[in-house]
């Protein structure tokens, strides 16, 4: 079973940084043919894709989040990693990491989510 789990701060000020990490056991992140994503959903609203890492390194953004969003790996330590800068109070959101198998469509897991709050 693949575990995913997410870290990183809770409190973010406005214009900063915002970097979280999930780190991945049970499985890798160079599993073939897998996606290594992040979601958040932000307070009263649905789920938004962040964007995802695939297992070849590629990596695929939101158009609405894409000047702001990178997403990359450290196959050494298993972990993939999402930095989106100039944050708002509109990015705060539960920051889920998941993966899934683009063949296996049973292969779909997710962490248990990270609160972020931005915030002065």
């Amino acid at each position: 079973q693949v575990q995913l789990q997410e870290s990183g701060p809770g409190l973010v000020k406005p214009s900063e940084t915002l970097s979280l990490t999930c780190t991945v056991s049970g499985g890798s992140i160079t599993s073939d043919r897998t996606y290594w994503t992040w979601i958040r959903q932000p307070p009263g609203k649905g789920l938004e894709w962040i964007g995802y890492i695939t297992y070849t390194g590629g990596t695929t953004y939101s158009p609405s989040l894409k000047s702001r969003t990178s997403i990359s790996r450290d196959t050494s330590k298993n972990q993939f990693t999402l930095q989106l800068n100039s944050v708002t109070p509109e990015d705060t959101a539960v920051y889920y990491c998941n993966v899934r198998n683009e063949i296996v469509v049973s292969y779909d897991y997710w962490g248990q989510g990270t609160h972020v709050t931005v915030s002065p």
